[in-house]
């Protein structure tokens, strides 16, 4: 059971046995009483999208999830390909399951395909990942002094604010939890 305090975005809960993906969590806190926390629900199975709103302090339950390797092989525009590690499997998604996941998807990357009942349901990113800075504007000497960076737009089409000194072609570490610039490769 999770406290629903705790609820992310991406989690995979069991709701009126149901499994729902959450799309969005809002929190609100109440003066004299009891916040509530509203949530955004997608159900996995259907793809019905739910507006739940939850006392704080409930619990609901975890879905049982198990977890296999795979490596992300190519889109081709409207599915994104895996392939399992352990008997070489291929599975897709469309555009929709993988959401802003594809911004961080490489040839090659191994990530984690999530299953429900032995049907894979989503996948989940690794942390961090290194991408490419393939368009960015030149820095200037003094740069640094002020602060601050530059946008920058990566090989994936992710479009993140990088520090002055990051130039094209480089690599950056990235994190996928929240978009943001880590360090150089």
């Amino acid at each position: 059971m999770i406290e629903v305090g705790d609820l992310r975005k991406g989690m995979v809960i069991m709701y009126e046995n149901e499994p729902y993906r959450v799309i969005d969590v809002n929190k609100h806190h109440m003066a004299m009483g009891r916040g509530l926390v509203r949530t955004k629900l997608k159900n996995v199975k259907t793809g019905l999208v739910r507006d739940v709103t939850f006392s704080s302090g409930d619990r609901v339950p975890e879905a049982d999830l198990t977890f296999r390797k795979a490596q992300y092989l190519y889109s081709d525009g409207d599915h994104y390909y895996f392939m399992a590690l352990d008997d070489y499997e291929q599975i897709a998604f469309s555009e929709e399951e993988i959401g802003d996941a594809k911004w961080y998807l490489t040839e090659n990357l191994e990530v984690d395909l999530l299953m429900l009942e032995n049907s894979p349901i989503g996948i989940q990113l690794p942390n961090v990942v290194v991408l490419r800075v393939v368009e960015t504007e030149p820095s200037f000497k003094g740069d640094t002094v002020s602060g601050g960076g530059k946008p920058a737009v990566l090989e994936t089409g992710l479009r993140i604010t990088v520090p002055f000194f990051v130039e094209a072609g480089e690599l950056v570490k990235v994190d996928t939890r929240t978009g943001e610039y880590l360090e150089r490769a």
